[in-house]
């Protein structure tokens, strides 16, 4: 499949991208991307016409996916830096339509996902989005931070166990 969308046959592109984007989407959403899933189409942008270039088969596309990914989110927290801020929006002052329970409690849920991920230093919730979401071994997630498999490792064990403290401890502020 990844031969022919190398080649660009638009179904074997599609494949490619319906088995990443979701990934992709989520570690951009962890590293609190304004627009996910605009992000996640500018990442396949980037890499889909690059696909013949690539060697490594799955795990190469992977590891270049998720290096595209960290890239741009780096460069929209340095974009969103550099521009005034803009006032969020803000649901409870719409009437115009009530969310559904389900979409309140996934909301709910993401919401608490990313106040825990934001207790982390940026190094440890890198390493715990691309090992954990992306699915990235040690020596890709090495690749896609440029460091070294060891300060991987390390960034994971006290990523891991600063999670454990935060959970147990119930603290999401």
């Amino acid at each position: 499949m990844l031969a022919d969308a190398a080649r660009g046959d638009q179904y074997a592109l599609g494949v490619v991208y319906r088995a990443l984007a979701p990934t992709v989407q989520a570690f951009l959403l962890a590293h609190g991307a304004e627009d996910p899933e605009d992000l996640t189409n500018e990442v396949f942008l980037h890499v889909l016409p690059r696909l013949s270039a690539l060697k490594g088969g799955v795990a190469g596309v992977r590891t270049f996916v998720f290096s595209v990914a960290h890239a741009r989110s780096v460069d929209e927290v340095r974009r969103r830096a550099r521009r005034p801020r803009q006032a969020p929006y803000d649901p409870d002052r719409d009437r115009r339509a009530a969310a559904s329970a389900e979409h309140d409690a996934l909301d709910e849920r993401a919401s608490y996902l990313r106040d825990v991920l934001a207790q982390l230093n940026d190094g440890q919730r890198s390493v715990i989005t691309l090992r954990v979401l992306a699915d990235l071994s040690v020596g890709e997630t090495a690749r896609v931070l440029g460091r070294s498999p060891g300060a991987v490792k390390q960034l994971q064990r006290r990523g891991l166990l600063a999670l454990r403290e935060i959970l147990e401890g119930g603290a999401t502020s």
